[in-house]
């Protein structure tokens, strides 16, 4: 699995709740994945956070989901859950601790779905990243074929966004990925129909290029690799890129 940037250790009080915990609640691995890499990203998908049981208890009387004699919870569990994860969709990840269930609470569907998973023998931080990948087979019905990839949320990362704007004798996003890549031999590349990402530990982060918006280039890079982001930036302007936007997330 490749690390995006340098994780940022969980706090004293973090690492003491998360010892208190009952690790027979949650998926096998998730414990120790929290500890070593800390909360992030899985492979642009899944926000991997630290337990969170206060989240869902309103969630309980809004009547979001249908539930019926095959629900894996009634309603009013919903609110009793905690939840380990969510999507940029606004799904969530979550236990029920009573009935020690790993549930799937979709934001755009209407049923609750239970996952089940199978025990696995190894026991090391990148089990759980075996776990994540079952779930997303679960719960999207196709496994990711691509590179495995964690973004830890450092605090402090910054981002570049540019355009590459389109026209006759100008580079078009495939073209220049091809050629960043040349210039810049990523530490890991991830290229499919929609985007690029040329992944770079001197930046301590990625360049995205957006074919789905055709113009789109965005660079994220730790605040301690400006020499590198500068290199970068000089470079993707001197292609044709013109600067939107720079700011810190």
């Amino acid at each position: 699995m490749y690390i995006v940037s340098q994780p940022k250790p969980l706090s004293d009080g973090q690492n003491q709740a998360l010892a208190k915990e009952d690790v027979t609640v949650y998926p096998q691995g998730y414990l120790r994945f929290l500890r070593r890499f800390g909360e992030g990203t899985y492979r642009g998908w899944l926000n991997v956070q630290l337990p969170d049981a206060e989240v869902l208890k309103p969630f309980a009387e809004y009547g979001l989901w249908e539930h019926d004699e095959n629900s894996p919870i009634s309603e009013q569990q919903i609110g009793e859950c905690i939840v380990i994860g969510t999507t940029v969709d606004g799904d969530f990840l979550a236990v029920h601790p009573q009935t020690a269930r790993l549930l799937w609470l979709p934001r755009h569907a209407e049923h609750v779905k239970a996952i089940s998973l199978q025990a696995r023998e190894q026991e090391d931080e990148g089990m759980y990243a075996l776990v994540l990948d079952e779930i997303y087979r679960q719960v999207y019905g196709i496994s990711q074929g691509e590179s495995i990839y964690y973004e830890p949320w450092t605090g402090t990362r910054s981002h570049l966004f540019l355009r590459l704007p389109q026209g006759q004798d100008q580079l078009t996003l495939p073209e220049l990925a091809d050629l960043c890549q040349n210039e810049f031999p990523p530490d890991l590349s991830i290229e499919n129909a929609y985007a690029c990402f040329l992944f770079y530990r001197q930046l301590g982060g990625y360049v995205r290029l957006n074919y789905a918006y055709q113009q789109e280039v965005a660079v994220f890079f730790e605040q301690d690799a400006g020499q590198a982001f500068e290199v970068m930036e000089q470079w993707l302007l001197s292609k044709g890129c013109e600067a939107i936007s720079e700011n810190n997330r």
